[in-house]
This record gives C-alpha cells, structure tokens and sequence, in this order.
C-alpha cells in the first residue's frame, strides 16, 4: 500500500483532463486552422473573423459533448469514491 496507488489516481485524473480538454479545443483548433488558412489566401486580417467561428464551435463541441463529458467525469469520481476503502487501510 505504498505511493503506487496516489500516482496511478493522479495519473488517472491528469489522462482524463487531458482527453476532455482535447474534445473540446481540437474542433476549434481545427476551425482556427481553417480560418488562418482562408485569411492568408485572401489577405484579409480581420480579428472577428477568426474568433467568432472558434467560439461557435468549442459552444457545440460542448453541446453535442456536454453529455459525454459529464459521464467521463461521473465514472471517475465513481471510481475513486469506491477506491477509498483501499486507500485508507
């Protein structure tokens, strides 16, 4: 019952940050992208344009996501409330 078990939660917890940060900046990286992309070939540098479209998509990704996310999240606070037992003996 040494350290092992406090780096695999933490562990645990930095991999799920990481994969619902993922879900939700990868759509809008991939706009901006495209935006950054459409700016240069038409030389047009307008601030507004490349950030309302970012905007729309990370408020759909957390939309169409929200229901996942919170699963996600659910199932491993789930998972370390029933771990306590193990933690505390």
């Amino acid at each position: 019952m040494g350290p092992e078990i406090y780096v695999d939660m933490l562990g645990d917890a930095l991999l799920l940050v990481i994969i619902l940060v993922c879900a939700i900046i990868l759509p809008s990286l991939a706009v901006g992208l495209m935006v950054a992309v459409f700016q240069a070939a038409t030389s047009i540098n307008e601030q507004t344009l490349s950030f309302l479209p970012r905007l729309i998509v990370t408020l759909l990704a957390l939309i169409i996501g929200g229901h996942w996310l919170v699963q996600k999240v659910m199932d491993y606070t789930i998972r370390l409330i029933a771990s306590i037992p193990s933690v505390i003996v």
